[in-house]
């Protein structure tokens, strides 16, 4: 008897553990506000207009030019060059 309960209670914690993942990635999928700045910088450099890149990616011109300003990412004084350990 005890076996079937030790059974149960790890069948319903893994069900919970992959419940619990599932909606999680589901979240962050169903969230579309952000923009990839390095997909749009890339487009821009091709001589593509905010419109044309909006388009393509499914975003907004809005979300678009906030991608034009400065550079955010932390390999800015390293060139996107990882450093030696």
């Amino acid at each position: 008897m005890a076996d079937l309960f030790r059974r149960m209670g790890i069948a319903a914690a893994l069900g919970t553990l992959i419940l619990a993942g599932g909606i999680s990635g589901c979240s962050s999928m169903m969230s579309t506000d952000h923009v990839d700045c390095n997909v749009v910088k890339l487009q821009q450099q091709s001589g593509r207009s905010d419109a044309e890149i909006a388009s393509a990616i499914g975003a907004s011109e809005a979300d678009v030019a906030k991608c034009h300003g400065a550079e955010s990412s932390s390999n800015k004084a390293s060139q996107g060059v990882p450093s030696t350990y």
